[in-house]
């Protein structure tokens, strides 16, 4: 039996990242909808900022306490882009929030992805661009626009921050950087609240807010910084195309949100796209 060559055993460890990328890509979205549509019961307790800055200033504590982030391993630039993944996760989470206290999550979630949508289509590839094409085709099945600008805000912070997590994820070894962003984005979160925000808090209502933190963003969060270590942001991007399917089916099941035909038609486009945006898509070997 012959040995593998250094060029295929190359590319078999790409496939195999690109494979262990997509599956952490996949059980962050899932955490993520669960997430959102379990907390959608408690907006008329909370609020839809009130629910934001609690889960992120939860998760922000648990991080910090569970990683200890060391300052010695963060330059001055590190630390900015930590922050500013901060400030982009807490307007990504506000955001949507805004969008589902208003319309049906399987929507916001369709319109959330122009932001991955259009961080998979930027650079060279072709190829890569037709799948984007091909779930934008979904996103529009599965999409009624009217009034939806919190959604279309929460895509452009989703866009920025899958660029932002990339970045701090190749410079930062391990969960650092999380645990540095997620607390400013709790505390933007929590100022933007205010104690408007905050004024139906009671103990069962923060018990539950801590297990929706762990539930989402705690566990997608991470999963996704470790995602990104091994695909491209292209990939990521266009793999995010299977999350607009995952909300419809946790708005059906959860909240009892019964998609149309056309949405039905929108999830079959988007869950192909996701999965020919897959292909090849490993981060190259430093």
């Amino acid at each position: 039996m012959s040995q593998l060559t250094p060029a295929s055993r190359l590319l078999g460890a790409r496939l195999r990242g690109a494979g262990s990328g997509a599956v952490m890509a996949v059980g962050s979205m899932s955490c993520v909808q669960l997430g959102l549509a379990l907390s959608a019961h408690l907006l008329d307790q909370l609020g839809p900022l009130g629910i934001a800055g609690l889960r992120l200033a939860f998760a922000g504590a648990a991080l910090l306490i569970l990683v200890r982030p060391r300052p010695r391993d963060f330059t001055g630039q590190d630390l900015l882009a930590c922050g500013l993944l901060g400030v982009v996760t807490a307007g990504l989470m506000m955001l949507f929030m805004l969008a589902i206290a208003r319309i049906p999550l399987g929507t916001a979630s369709a319109l959330e992805f122009l932001g991955p949508l259009t961080v998979s289509a930027l650079g060279p590839g072709g190829g890569r661009r037709r799948w984007a094409v091909l779930a934008a085709g979904g996103v529009v099945l599965l999409t009624r626009p009217a009034g939806l600008g919190f959604a279309l805000g929460a895509a452009a912070c989703w866009g920025t921050y899958i660029l932002l997590t990339q970045h701090v994820g190749d410079r930062v070894t391990g969960l650092s950087g999380l645990a540095v962003s997620m607390p400013v984005a709790g505390m933007v979160a929590l100022a933007a609240a205010g104690s408007s925000g905050l004024h139906g808090v009671t103990w069962p209502l923060l018990a539950a807010m801590l297990a929706l933190a762990a539930l989402h963003p705690v566990l997608p969060f991470s999963l996704e910084l470790l995602a990104l270590r091994r695909l491209t942001a292209r990939a990521f991007g266009a793999l995010m195309s299977l999350e607009p399917a995952i909300a419809v089916l946790a708005g059906l099941l959860i909240l009892g949100q019964i998609p149309s035909a056309a949405a039905a038609a929108g999830i079959l486009f988007v869950v192909i796209a996701g999965i020919g945006a897959t292909r090849a898509g490993a981060r190259g070997a430093s």
